[in-house]
């Protein structure tokens, strides 16, 4: 017997509202080679069920503070096509994350002491206003 069912597919706009992101930030996935939707007669995107959980798992990860070059790498161990919150992690997302969140610490240590040094500018600025 032959599976006459369709498989369902969403457009660029319904994805973009199911998961809360653009249009424009899912052409931005397609662009750095994340996503690869099928494209109907007409030319419009069609998003499978895959591309779906890919996108919302690749809109998850930007905004924890990953990289769409970070997220590349998950691709060819096929970590994006399940829910990141079902099962098992994939090995190699622990040591991207991690990188990325030294660099995120070192940044937040060098604003740190941007900080210090500003607020001692105000200081010295105040004092000399009051004693002017």
């Amino acid at each position: 017997m032959t599976d006459t069912r369709q498989t369902r597919h969403m457009q660029i706009g319904d994805l973009a509202a199911h998961i809360g992101t653009s249009p424009r930030a899912l052409r931005h996935y397609e662009q750095e080679g994340l996503l690869a939707p099928a494209r109907g007669h007409n030319g419009y995107r069609l998003y499978d069920a895959t591309d779906v959980v890919r996108a919302a798992n690749i809109k998850n990860l930007l905004d924890a503070g990953l990289t769409t070059a970070d997220i590349g790498q998950y691709l060819d161990r096929g970590c994006l096509d399940r829910p990141l919150s079902s099962g098992p992690r994939c090995p190699s997302e622990l040591d991207t994350a991690a990188a990325r969140l030294s660099q995120v610490d070192e940044l937040l240590e060098r604003l740190h002491r941007t900080r210090e040094r500003l607020e001692g500018h105000v200081d010295e600025i105040e004092e000399s206003i009051r004693i002017g």
